[in-house]
């Protein structure tokens, strides 16, 4: 396991960005159902259109829920020896700026730590910056860790 660690620990502070991926309103919808989070500035537009926000905007936890799905896209290093990963929880996560309905989101991911915990375990941390489009603010911030198990 250690050529293993010693090869993704030669990835820290890389950046590695995913695909873009539109979050519109039926997606809004849809989250806005799952979760019963039915606030009207996720769901009116027309109420949504009055406040600062000029329109609609994705719930927070909706950004975070993508992150799994945004990674499917992210370029990782390959890793044959893994049978499993965990997701272990997040250190920090910051809602800064909303997505609007309609607006195009990525995620910047920086490999910050890797450590083996146990034999055959070992925990990423990684750092993530979900982007939005022609925004300067980003829509979150969050120190996300994994577990993998060899």
């Amino acid at each position: 396991m250690t050529g293993l660690l010693d090869e993704l620990r030669s990835e820290i502070g890389m950046v590695r960005y995913s695909d873009w991926l539109t979050v519109d309103q039926t997606m809004i919808d849809r989250f806005a159902d799952a979760t019963y989070d039915h606030q009207f500035i996720h769901v009116d537009p027309v109420r949504a259109a009055a406040t600062p926000f000029g329109g609609t905007v994705a719930h927070g936890f909706l950004t975070l829920s993508l992150l799994p799905h945004l990674m499917t896209s992210v370029a990782q290093p390959v890793m044959p020896a893994v049978r499993m990963g965990v997701n272990y929880g997040f250190d920090r996560v910051r809602f800064v700026h909303p997505v609007r309905a309609g607006r195009r989101a990525r995620a910047a991911v920086i490999l910050v730590a890797i450590e083996e915990k146990e034999p055959d375990q070992f925990q990423q941390i990684q750092d993530i910056v979900v982007e939005i489009e022609d925004q300067p603010k980003p829509a979150l911030i969050a120190t996300w860790i994994t577990r993998f198990i060899i």
